[in-house]
């Protein structure tokens, strides 16, 4: 046998045993931290998620919605989609009523997360000072009721 057929056929061992020690820890589910999810563009074909499992609302913007708009009866809930939708109601103190529409679109407490919609009899407008005032009073106990859950 010559030196360089020798030399190649070492290397070519050397190479397949490199190759095989790689391939065995990349295909082992040991290597992959309890915290580490590894993905891969199939993941996008994949829906991994129950959908009955997931809330993607604030709860507490959701609580503080209730909690203001109290005086207004709850017509239809879905804390899935976010949204609740009141009959008309006559806030305290005043003479006016009102029925609302409110989305949480987010689980970020913020203003961005919630949207307001307000009328009034027969489908009137609500004053722009109105509605500013009942999302920042939403806002408001939201933060709140964040403070008091302690998690800040």
């Amino acid at each position: 046998m010559n030196t360089a057929r020798a030399a190649r056929l070492t290397l070519v061992m050397i190479l397949s045993a490199a190759l095989s020690a790689c391939g065995g820890a990349a295909s082992s589910d040991r290597d992959v931290r309890p915290d580490e999810r590894r993905t891969t563009i199939w993941d996008l074909f994949r829906n991994n998620e129950n959908p009955n499992n997931t809330v993607g609302v604030n709860k507490y913007l959701w609580n503080a919605s209730l909690d203001v708009l109290n005086f207004l009866p709850v017509q239809s809930i879905d804390p899935f989609t976010g949204v609740i939708v009141t009959g008309y109601g006559t806030p305290p103190g005043g003479g006016r009523s009102y029925r609302a529409t409110i989305k949480v679109s987010d689980p970020a407490l913020d203003a961005r997360s919630l949207k307001l919609s307000l009328q009034g009899p027969g489908g009137a407008a609500v004053e722009p000072g109105t509605v500013r005032a009942v999302e920042d009073a939403i806002l408001t106990r939201a933060r709140q009721l964040r403070i008091q859950d302690g998690r800040l």
